[in-house]
């Protein structure tokens, strides 16, 4: 925490589900707590992403609802889901099931989707980019009416994390219905593309500080997390893979947080 970031800095680990057996994602999220990092997530996808596009893979709710009952620390979620592939209702009364089992830790991270090979494999329409982001308008609006329906509601507000950078309608969906923005790069995109979310949210009305800047990182913390941190980033994700989950670079960043926690 410092004087120019409020919140605290977190370091997140994206487990890929793919291309394991499932005793080794699990111990992967053991290790990544055990480690200290702040949030896990896994993302939403039907099939590998990377490597051999026939392999192992792991579908993410199931998962998630298996490490909220694993873990007793880290918060975690969805990098992100797909709203596409779930009634957005559903997607409330999952949230808020696996905030309950974990005591207050799920994250719904949250996008329209992008990948056509997902939708194709399991049967939902693609359609167009225009379509996929009026799917997610109108189920985050849906989302907020069903959290406040449910019996018992969840714990806390749990807070929905955005992804994508699209400047007209992604980061404005930011701005209306997001408590966090998580984009993948660095440097003076990262930069033009806040400002965009800045204006957005003075077009409606509302103040940019209410939400946390969230990043996709790799390389050295020194380097590209003192960079990020300048543009008022406060939580880091990395990604590993299987089969060794090798976890050498978030012990890095961990130590990079805690090395700041210290300073005066």
């Amino acid at each position: 925490m410092s004087a120019a970031n409020p919140r605290p800095i977190r370091i997140g680990v994206q487990i890929a589900p793919q291309h394991v057996d499932y005793p080794a994602i699990r111990s992967a999220a053991a290790q990544a707590e055990d480690i200290g990092v702040n949030v896990i997530v896994n993302w939403d996808h039907f099939l590998p992403i990377s490597g051999d596009e026939h392999g192992k893979h792991f579908e993410c709710w199931t998962m998630l609802a298996a490490w909220a009952e694993q873990t007793s620390r880290v918060h975690l979620g969805p990098m992100v889901t797909s709203i596409s592939f779930r009634n957005p209702d559903l997607v409330a009364d999952m949230a808020r099931t696996i905030d309950h089992i974990s005591g207050g830790r799920m994250l719904l991270g949250i996008g329209a989707g992008a990948m056509e090979r997902d939708f194709a494999e399991y049967g939902y329409d693609f359609g167009t980019p225009a379509g996929r982001l009026q799917t997610l308008a109108d189920a985050l609006r849906r989302i907020e009416q069903r959290f406040a329906k449910l019996n018992p509601p969840p714990t806390r507000k749990i807070p929905v994390l955005i992804g994508g950078g699209g400047e007209q309608k992604t980061l404005r969906l930011v701005a209306e219905h997001a408590d966090i923005w998580h984009w993948f790069s660095s440097g003076a995109e990262f930069a033009r593309k806040k400002q965009i979310l800045i204006k957005h949210c003075a077009d409606i009305g509302r103040d940019p500080s209410e939400i946390e800047l969230s990043a996709g990182v790799q390389g050295d913390p020194e380097v590209v997390g003192a960079e990020l941190l300048e543009q008022g980033v406060t939580t880091f994700t990395l990604e590993v893979h299987g089969p060794d989950f090798d976890m050498s670079m978030v012990r890095e960043w961990v130590t990079w947080r805690d090395k700041l926690a210290d300073r005066p």
